[in-house]
């Protein structure tokens, strides 16, 4: 009789005209404890009934949520994952909840990522697939679902519905994929890889392979620089997992990442990076740069995309006039630079980037962008041991911009800029003297040393290139004559054993005695 009668109401609640009366009638906390149910028929009318004549309505959907409904759709979940009359009816109503906070909080407190990751895997309609993906995209909103979504291998499954996906024409089929990729995306994006690196790693290995495949099934049909739309879109997808994998990879192995680079999965991205650089699609840029700039951090890595000529591709991206693509690109300079002479070299013997690089470090409304542009002149000098390099950055005038950064608010930064002087310093001090005078470089040394303030690691750089300026005849009257003897003498007395050796080196040099 109850089995009938929630049969009944659910067929009412169909009418729209009729959701009032039911509310009015309070039908809905009648049939809330139905749902605890075990008779597979109670659940599946009482569920529906629930849902619609709660639909659309945040009032009632709020009251669902405070008196327990949302363990109960994570149990019918569990209890019958097979039924799918039942699982249908559970997603629905977890759609239709996913949006409040307090739903969201309720369900961090269940299992519901397991249930949706089973789902996932049984999932064969394009229709059951959209509505799990929808509930994920809600849910991915919160920090607590989010890391247990991402633990409870969501990334996996998603990369086996890619491949499974790979190379299908149908406009249905690509709909998925484009939810997919944006459901990686924010699932990915900003996580705290930290938290949870030991899951992550296997989660990383098995993107690898998938990605890997990928490329060498498109490589081996339509060879390596065509890039078809289905084909694009799939890799708008992986392009993110490239990237996680290399963060994670990097702590263990290189050799993934190589065999990627090898693939040609740098030029993929960048042809996709430049196809997608003007059209606003802003998860794509986003997973495309990131992706980038880690696969430029391991060794292996970056002597494989300097020899594809990688380095000359970036650049000439960097004519485009959007930041966000700008800044990103000038830190995978920066790693391709970092520990690679011949990456420094080639970058540092290119008039047209050294002349923009000049530009963006004053540029003021975008302090990403200028910090990134002087620590990639930084980066090219200290990694450079060339003349001629030295000679080209002194020409295009940013050798004062180095000066600059030395007095940045960041201690990370400053050493930097302390260290890229001094070897500069080393290898043509005759021709950077003239701008360090008129950029008044020792008194803004003397000032880094007197304050104390300064990091011990800033004020033993400090020292060190002053060692470095002690060799001209000009610079050296000027530290005499700022009187930076005193202060290093008051130095040999700091708490800090390296700042104390430095002090007494730099005063030897001073004084003649080395």
């Amino acid at each position: 009789c109850a089995v009938k009668a929630a049969h009944v109401l659910s067929e009412i609640a169909k009418n729209e005209e009729m959701t009032k009366p039911c509310i009015e009638a309070d039908l809905v906390p009648t049939l809330i404890p139905l749902l605890e149910s075990t008779d597979q028929e109670m659940l599946l009318h009482a569920g529906r009934a629930i849902g619609r004549i709660c639909y659309d309505n945040r009032d009632l959907q709020e009251e669902l949520v405070k008196v327990g409904v949302i363990p109960s759709l994570v149990r019918i979940l569990t209890d019958y994952a097979e039924s799918e009359p039942l699982v249908h009816v559970a997603l629905l109503a977890l759609y239709n909840l996913a949006d409040l906070e307090s739903a969201k909080e309720a369900l961090s407190m269940t299992k519901v990522a397991e249930q949706l990751v089973k789902q996932l895997r049984r999932a064969e309609s394009h229709e059951r697939l959209e509505i799990v993906f929808e509930v994920l995209q809600a849910l991915a909103e919160n920090d607590a679902l989010k890391v247990q979504l991402v633990e409870a291998g969501v990334p996996e499954v998603l990369s086996e519905v890619l491949l499974r996906l790979q190379g299908s024409s149908q406009a249905e089929d690509t709909c998925i994929v484009r939810a997919a990729s944006d459901l990686i995306v924010s699932l990915l994006l900003g996580a705290e890889l930290s938290h949870f690196l030991t899951r992550e790693l296997k989660v990383a290995k098995n993107n690898t392979k998938s990605i890997v495949l990928i490329l060498a099934r498109h490589e081996n049909s339509q060879g390596k620089d065509s890039l078809n739309s289905e084909f694009a879109s799939l890799v708008s997808i992986t392009v993110f997992l490239t990237s996680l994998t290399c963060l994670v990879l990097s702590l263990s192995s290189d050799g993934n990442c190589l065999r990627m680079v090898q693939l040609g999965v740098i030029h993929q991205l960048l042809d996709l990076l430049e196809k997608h650089v003007q059209s606003g699609d802003t998860s794509v840029q986003q997973a495309a740069l990131s992706a980038l700039q880690n696969l430029a951090i391991p060794v292996v890595s970056k002597v494989q995309m300097l020899k594809e000529g990688v380095a000359e591709r970036i650049e000439a991206l960097l004519r485009s006039e959007s930041p966000p693509v700008q800044f990103k690109l000038l830190g995978t300079l920066r790693m391709l630079a970092d520990g690679q002479a011949d990456a420094a070299e080639i970058l540092g013997h290119d008039p047209m980037l050294l002349n923009r690089l000049v530009q963006w470090c004053s540029v003021s409304d975008h302090s990403g962008i200028c910090g990134e542009a002087n620590r990639l002149l930084a980066s090219i000098l200290h990694h450079n041991r060339s003349q001629e390099v030295v000679r080209a950055i002194q020409a295009a005038q940013g050798v004062k911009h180095l000066v600059s950064m030395t007095t940045s608010e960041h201690a990370a930064m400053q050493n930097e800029a302390l260290n890229a002087l001094a070897i500069a310093s080393a290898i043509d001090l005759e021709t950077l003297e003239e701008s360090f005078k008129e950029s008044q470089l020792v008194q803004s040394l003397h000032k880094l040393l007197r304050d104390d303030n300064t990091s011990p690691e800033v004020k033993y750089n400090s020292m060190g290139l002053l060692c470095r300026l002690l060799n001209s005849g000009d610079l050296r009257q000027e530290i005499e004559e700022d009187k930076i003897k005193d202060t290093l003498e008051q130095l040999c007395s700091h708490s800090n054993a390296n700042v104390v050796k430095e002090a007494i080196t730099t005063l030897q040099v001073l004084r003649g005695e080395t």
